[in-house]
């Protein structure tokens, strides 16, 4: 055989052919059969989480980091059931990046994953920020910090602006919220997970107010802004979900604020998803408003949001 073979990255032979000879064998090649891929019912617990991920915007890294941490818990498992070592290994995280990035939506997800996967045995997101762990008094602190984690026993303890915890100096009682939590993430770190979120910046100077913290957190996971595209699927799909439609003027005044907002304003200072979704509410309020006074109430009025329906924070 005269023709050259040249073998693809994933696994394929490509023969390349004489340009007479092309034509009469392509009739003789079978039709590849498509086979379904069928996911087994063990990884069921992926299969679910996948589809609530599939309905989030963006986030690649941390879809591609929630599979490695699944395929990471699975094998260690099959080893188990080998004979083989399988060392646990702690699974706190911290996530990075702006407010209304998803965070919090992706917490709750991993919570569902580990309860499934017999990581954790509730699942449940407990919430807190400074005021919840931060006392008043010596020793009120730790109290505090510890009735929290005890709250969060068997799911996951998430700290949204962690990085507020260290800017009081030496005396603030923040940073005996730091030393109980590093003490306790060591010694239940299988009976709960501690997920530290806040600006990319300010966590990476938080890390630093403890020696023992960066070591405790395996697993960082980068939250980037949404661009203006993924803003407006993300509108769309929140409109999709309450069956709202934008007219086309509506859309295109959407798509210049958010561009203006992106440029002009403060990157830390803006929200993302969480942005969209408040101008959607208010803007659902106002065409309520609106057709309220025209008496206008056919189907297609009541789904569509014109363009002066849209309200800005900026114009409140």
């Amino acid at each position: 055989m005269d023709q050259p073979i040249r073998m693809k990255s994933n696994g394929q032979i490509t023969v390349s052919l004489n340009s007479q000879k092309r034509k009469s064998l392509t009739k003789e090649l079978p039709v590849p059969q498509v086979v379904p891929k069928v996911i087994p019912p063990e990884h069921a617990a992926l299969k679910e989480i996948e589809d609530e991920l599939g309905a989030l915007v963006g986030m690649e890294e941390m879809k591609r980091m929630i599979k490695e941490i699944y395929a990471w818990i699975f094998v260690n498992k099959k080893r188990e059931e080998a004979g083989m070592k399988a060392r646990k290994q702690a699974l706190h995280m911290m996530f990075k990046g702006n407010p209304g990035t998803g965070k919090t939506t992706v917490a709750r997800l991993i919570g569902k994953l580990f309860l499934k996967m017999n990581v954790l045995s509730k699942g449940h997101l407990i919430e807190a920020e400074r005021a919840d762990l931060v006392g008043e008094y010596i020793g009120h602190t730790a109290q505090k910090t510890r009735d929290l984690i005890k709250k969060a026993q068997g799911g996951i303890l998430f700290i949204d602006e962690a990085y507020s915890l260290g800017r009081g100096g030496e005396k603030d009682f923040g940073k005996e919220a730091i030393d109980t939590l590093v003490k306790h993430m060591e010694d239940k770190q299988h009976e709960f997970i501690l997920i530290l979120a806040g600006y990319s910046r300010e966590m990476d100077y938080f890390l630093t107010l403890n020696p023992g913290l960066h070591s405790r957190f395996p697993l960082v996971i980068d939250f980037p802004n949404y661009s203006i595209d993924q803003l407006m699927e993300i509108s769309a799909r929140m409109l999709e979900e309450r069956e709202y439609s934008l007219s086309h003027e509506a859309e295109k005044k959407l798509k210049d604020h958010l561009i203006w907002v992106k440029s002009v304003l403060n990157p830390n200072s803006f929200s993302n998803g969480r942005y969209v979704r408040n101008i959607i509410e208010k803007s659902i309020r106002a065409q309520a408003m609106r057709l309220l006074l025209q008496n206008s109430f056919d189907k297609h009025e009541l789904m569509t949001l014109r363009s002066n329906d849209l309200i800005f924070e900026e114009d409140t």
